[in-house]
């Protein structure tokens, strides 16, 4: 007589149902990547924007028929207007491959989602017109400390005097792609490292001298104007360590960038308007154009 079948318990048939993999608890403090990966992209980030310079500027140079010494294309470089549009198209095609390069090493391939690891996130305490307000507060913070200080010009005051298509370039890579791309090396990549290393008051003391080194060069030698990017780095900075959200940073910084672009397309009317010469609307602009002067 055979054994009678009895059905398994309850309990038992649901641990053999394959359970679900356990969810990865994302901490934008507590990155998948570390120093070298944030490093990494940074300096790989210069390194786009100079060759993908150079590409433009080249293919331009060839349709012209510069002569190829040093001379000859290191004064087309610096005095065709064409040639110094190309300087700044150039950065948006460079900022996309960069935003190609964080996405690769915040997600893993893949692994992680972009921008949930990066905390890309609303906060309650910087809403929409929040941002807005500081962002006008900080500029108008600024134009007081130049004027205090004074304004003598910089290279991208002269970089958008150059030309009408060269202001609006520059506008449009400022307000479009730079504070983006900025916001995910500094704010994002960097800071969420080195936080886990040294804290929250090293990391932003780091990321504050980081960013200042790489824009005083631009803004030499008008002080003001880089008192007032330390302002908005160490603004933006505490923003990110007070929240734990890249969201808020990212519009404080469009904002930012946007009121002076608008300033810089409405720049030619506004003259017409009020004909004395006044200070460039984009002396405060972040300097999107870095490399592109650097390495002319």
């Amino acid at each position: 007589m055979g054994t009678p079948l009895r059905p398994l318990p309850q309990d038992s048939s649901e641990s053999l149902t394959p359970q679900p993999p356990a969810q990865r608890v994302i901490n934008p403090d507590d990155p998948p990547w570390g120093i070298p990966g944030a490093l990494g992209v940074c300096i790989l980030s210069f390194v786009l924007m100079a060759v993908v310079q150079v590409v433009f500027l080249l293919a331009y140079a060839v349709r012209r028929g510069v002569p190829f010494t040093p001379q000859a294309f290191g004064e087309f470089a610096t005095k065709d207007l064409t040639a110094i549009f190309f300087e700044i198209a150039s950065i948006i095609p460079a900022h996309l491959l960069t935003l190609g390069l964080a996405w690769m090493l915040v997600t893993r391939f893949g692994k992680y989602p972009f921008l949930q690891t990066l905390g890309w996130e609303p906060d309650a305490s910087f809403t929409f017109w929040r941002c807005a307000g500081l962002s006008v507060a900080l500029l108008i913070t600024g134009w007081g400390i130049v004027q205090l200080t004074g304004n003598p010009e910089t290279a991208l005051d002269r970089l958008i005097e150059s030309s009408r298509a060269a202001a609006l370039a520059t506008a449009f890579a400022a307000t479009f792609t730079a504070p983006l791309v900025e916001e995910i090396i500094f704010r994002g990549l960097l800071y969420s490292a080195l936080t886990r290393l040294i804290g929250t008051v090293g990391a932003v003391t780091v990321v504050l001298l980081i960013f200042a080194a790489i824009h005083v060069p631009q803004y030499w030698p008008n002080f003001g104007v880089i008192g007032t990017i330390l302002l908005l780095s160490f603004v933006l900075t505490t923003i990110r360590a007070r929240t734990g959200k890249l969201l808020p940073c990212f519009l404080v910084h469009l904002f930012f960038n946007g009121i002076q672009s608008v300033l810089i397309v409405l720049n030619p009317y506004l003259e017409r308007l009020a004909p004395q010469k006044s200070p460039a609307p984009g002396a405060l602009l972040h300097a999107v154009v870095l490399l592109a002067r650097i390495h002319s």
